[in-house]
C-alpha cells in the first residue's frame, strides 16, 4: 500500500478550484524540490493532517491554515484528499468497510475536511474537522483506531537527532522499539523458581528480565538493611497503637504489562560509539545522530507486519555532507525496496521535500515534484513532454552540478564551458547579476541542450504552466564562406572538399548562391533549433556562428584576442616565465597588427581569432575564464557606459539574459545582425 494520489484546497499557499493542487507520487522515494516558500512544507503537513503521524497523534486546525489570497480574503474549507493504491489482502480486510471499487481496482481514499465556524480563531468551537472514505469524501467516517494504522513516521527538518534517540517519558525511541517484532517475545520471570543460568536468563522477555533485575535488587544485602533500618528503627516509632503499615523498597514498576513495557522502553537510548567502544563526548555531531535517527526510523517501517509503510522527511540533507547525502540517497532507495538486508523486507515509501542539488540528481526525474508559483507540477511520464529515452538519458547525465536547475527562478541552459563562465559576467555588465536573479546555468557540455528543457514543459498545454523561465542558448555553427579556407578546411573554392558529403561543417554559400537565398536557409535552422519552444522555454540561437566568433564580430573583437592570447600562455603564466602584463600588451600591437591585415573588415577579424581556437592554439574555457575577468575589470571601471556596453554585445545573447531574469525578449530576435561600424565594434 503507498500514498498515489494527493488533492490540496484551500490550505495555506494552495487555493480553491483552479488554484487547487493534485499531486501524484511513485512508489519508492519521491522528493518535493523547489525555492523557498514554494509549499514543499504544507504538503507533508498536508498528509499529516489526513493521515496523522506518529511523532504527533492529533493535529489541531490553525487559523493560518486557510489559504488567504492576494486580495487579502482567506478561505473557509480546506479539504485534503489522499488516495492509497495497491492495497493487499491484509491491507484490503483492515479497510474493508473504507474501500472504494473503481474500474477493477481497489483504492482507499481518505478525505480531510476542515470548516470554518467562526471568524475569531479564539472561539471555543471555532472550526468542524470530519475525516471519511469514499471518492467524494460521503463514506464512513475514518475512526481513531483506522487512522492510527495509516499514521506516518515524520522528521521534522533541523530535528534534534540526539534529543529524539534520548530516554524520557514518551522518548521517540521507545515508541520505535514498542512496534519491532521480537520485543514482547521470551519467556516470564518466575520468582519461585528463578533462572539458574546465563542461557535461562537470556531466554526471559525484557518485561521478565526487568522482573528478574527486581526480584535481585530487592535482595540486595543493602536494600534489606536500609528496609528493615526504616522499618525498625524509624517507622516503628513514629505509628499509633493498632496501626499495619509497613515501608518495601521496590522498583516503580507499576500498571499493567504493557505500561510496564513502555516505561522500561523509556529508560533506553541509542547513541553512537567509536570502534573501541568508546563513547567519547563530542565526538559525535549532528550529522552522524542525524543518520541513526533516520535508520531507527526505517526500522520500524520496514519491520511492521501492517499499517502504511510511509516516512515523510523534511530536509533529509540537514547536517550532512555532500557524499554523507549521496550515500543516505542510496539508502533510502534501497529501504523503498524492501532490500535494507539479505532478503526481502517490507518496502517503505519515502516523501522528501529537500532542497539539495545531491539529493535532487539522485533520483530519477520521474520521481520528482516540482514546486512552483504555488503550483505543484509532477514531473512524472505523461506529464512532462520528456519521452522515455529523455528520462534514461537524464538518469545518467543530471549530476548535482545540473540539478541546481530544480531550484531556480530562472535557467540559462549552455552547450559549453565558454557560455557557462563567459555569460555571468557579461550580465553583471548589463546590470542582470544571475546570481541577485536567482539564475542557474546548466552547462550540458554539447548535448542534450532540449533534453533539460522538456523538464519544464507540461505535456498538457492546457494546464497551469511552470512559471520558471529557460532560456536555451545554441550556435548556429555556419561559417561565413571565408572561413573554411582561413581554418584550412579547404584549400581554395575548387577544393572537392565543399561537395564531400560526409563533411560536418557548414558555410553560409551551402545554403544558396545569393542573400536571400542564404537568409531563408539560416532562418529555417535557426527555426528548426527553436522548434520545440514551448511555455516558458525560448532557444536564442547565435546570429553568425559560434559564441567567441560572435562576441569578437559585434563588437569585443580585441577582448576576445586577448583572452585567446592570455589563454595560448597560461602556462608561462602559471610558472612565472612570462607575466601577464607582458602578455596583454604584446596582444594590443598583434590586434592592431590582424585589424589592419584585414582590412579593418570585422568578419576577416573575427575568424582569425576564431583561428585560434579551432587549431588548439588556445583552450576556449581557459580564454573564457580571462574574458571574464576582463568584463568585470572594465564594467567595474570608473565611468564605465553598461547602455554603450551593451550595445557591443550579440542580440542573441542579451535576449537569453533578459528572459533567464525574468525580462520577456522580443518574440523574434533577428537572424542576422547588421554589423556595426569598423571603428565602433573594435
Amino acid at each position: 500500500m503507498y500514498l498515489s494520489k494527493l488533492f490540496i484546497s484551500g490550505f495555506r499557499q494552495f487555493g480553491q478550484e483552479d488554484a487547487s493542487v493534485e499531486l501524484t507520487f511513485q512508489p519508492g522515494v519521491s522528493a518535493l524540490i523547489g525555492k523557498n516558500d514554494s509549499g514543499k512544507t504544507a504538503i507533508i503537513d498536508a498528509v499529516r493532517y489526513a493521515l496523522l503521524s506518529r511523532d504527533q497523534m492529533y493535529f489541531k486546525v490553525q487559523p493560518e491554515d486557510f489559504h488567504v489570497d492576494e486580495a487579502g480574503k482567506s478561505v473557509d474549507d480546506i479539504e485534503i484528499t489522499c488516495v492509497l493504491s495497491d492495497l493487499n489482502t491484509a491491507d484490503q480486510a483492515a479497510f474493508a468497510e473504507h474501500l472504494t471499487y473503481q474500474d477493477g481496482t481497489v483504492s482507499l481514499f481518505v478525505n480531510f475536511h476542515a470548516r470554518r465556524l467562526a471568524a475569531n480563531g479564539s472561539a471555543r468551537r471555532w472550526v468542524e474537522v470530519n475525516v471519511r472514505s469514499g471518492i467524494e469524501g460521503d463514506g464512513p467516517a475514518l475512526e481513531m483506531t483506522v487512522r492510527e494504522l495509516l499514521a506516518s513516521a515524520y522528521l521534522k527538518p533541523l530535528r534534534d537527532a540526539d534529543r529524539e534517540l534520548s530516554s524520557g517519558r514518551g522518548s521517540r525511541l521507545s515508541q520505535i522499539l514498542y512496534h519491532v517484532d521480537g520485543i514482547k517475545e521470551g519467556a516470564e520471570f518466575d520468582p519461585d523458581n528463578p533462572p539458574a543460568t546465563p542461557a535461562e536468563t537470556g531466554a526471559l522477555s525484557l518485561l521478565g528480565l526487568s522482573e528478574y533485575f527486581g526480584h535481585n535488587v530487592k535482595k540486595h544485602k543493602g536494600v534489606v538493611d536500609a528496609q528493615g533500618a526504616i522499618n525498625t528503627d524509624y517507622l516503628k516509632a513514629l505509628l499509633l497503637s493498632g496501626d499495619q503499615m509497613t515501608g518495601k523498597i521496590d522498583l516503580t514498576e507499576g500498571g499493567n504489562e504493557d505500561t510496564r513495557l513502555r516505561h522500561i522502553l523509556e529508560r533506553l537510548e541509542l547513541g553512537l560509539f567509536g570502534e573501541s567502544g568508546a563513547q567519547p563526548r563530542g565526538k559525535f555531531g549532528l550529522g552522524s545522530n542525524n543518520i541513526l535517527y533516520i535508520a531507527c526510523e526505517l526500522l520500524l517501517l520496514g519491520r511492521e507486519p501492517e499499517g502504511l509503510p510511509l516516512l515523510l522527511v523534511e530536509e533529509p540533507e540537514a547536517h550532512l555532507h555532500p557524499q554523507r547525502q549521496l550515500r543516505l540517497m542510496q539508502f533510502l532507495k534501497r529501504a523503498a525496496k524492501g532490500k535494507v538486508k539479505d532478503g526481502e523486507g517490507r518496502k517503505v515509501q519515502v516523501i522528501l521535500s529537500t532542497h539539495s542539488p545531491n539529493l535532487a540528481s539522485g533520483l530519477p526525474v520521474a520521481n520528482t515534484i516540482l514546486l512552483d508559483g504555488n503550483t505543484a507540477h509532477p514531473l512524472s511520464e505523461a506529464h512532462t513532454c520528456l519521452s522515455q529515452s529523455d528520462y534514461s538519458f537524464l538518469e545518467r547525465f543530471l549530476d548535482a552540478t545540473k540539478a541546481n536547475l530544480f531550484f531556480a527562478h530562472g535557467v540559462l541552459i549552455v552547450e559549453g564551458d565558454g557560455e557557462a563562465l563567459i555569460l555571468p559576467a557579461l550580465a553583471r555588465a548589463i546590470g542582470f547579476d544571475l546570481d541577485e536573479h536567482g539564475v542557474s546555468i546548466v552547462n550540458v557540455k554539447g548535448t542534450g541542450l532540449r533534453r533539460f528543457s522538456k523538464i519544464f514543459q507540461k505535456s498538457d498545454a492546457s494546464k497551469t504552466c511552470i512559471s520558471i523561465p529557460v532560456a536555451c542558448v545554441a550556435d548556429m555553427d555556419v561559417m561565413p564562406d571565408a572561413a573554411p579556407q582561413i581554418l584550412g578546411l579547404v584549400e581554395n573554392d575548387d577544393d572537392p572538399k565543399w561537395i564531400n558529403p560526409k563533411r560536418r561543417w557548414k558555410a553560409k554559400k551551402d545554403f544558396g548562391a545569393d542573400a536571400p537565398a542564404i537568409a531563408a536557409g539560416l532562418k529555417e535552422r535557426s527555426e528548426g533549433l527553436c522548434k520545440d519552444d514551448a511555455q516558458n522555454v525560448r532557444t536564442f540561437v547565435s546570429d553568425h556562428w559560434t559564441l567567441e566568433y560572435d562576441l569578437a564580430r559585434t563588437g569585443l573583437g580585441s577582448m576576445v584576442f586577448h583572452a585567446a592570447m592570455l589563454a595560448s600562455a597560461h602556462d608561462k603564466i602559471c610558472d612565472g616565465s612570462k607575466a601577464e602584463g607582458e602578455v596583454i600588451a604584446e596582444a594590443e600591437t598583434s590586434f592592431a597588427k590582424l585589424w589592419a591585415e584585414c582590412d579593418e573588415d570585422d568578419e576577416l577579424t573575427a575568424i582569425q581569432i576564431y583561428e585560434l581556437f579551432t587549431t588548439k592554439k588556445a583552450s576556449k574555457a581557459i580564454a573564457a575564464q580571462y574574458l571574464a575577468a576582463a568584463i568585470d575589470t572594465e564594467a567595474a571601471s570608473e565611468g564605465f557606459d553598461a547602455a554603450a556596453f551593451e550595445e557591443r554585445l550579440p542580440d542573441y545573447l542579451l535576449d537569453a539574459i533578459k528572459h533567464a531574469c525574468g525580462k520577456t525578449p522580443p518574440a523574434e530576435p533577428p537572424l542576422e545582425a547588421q554589423p556595426a561600424p569598423a571603428a565602433a565594434t573594435q
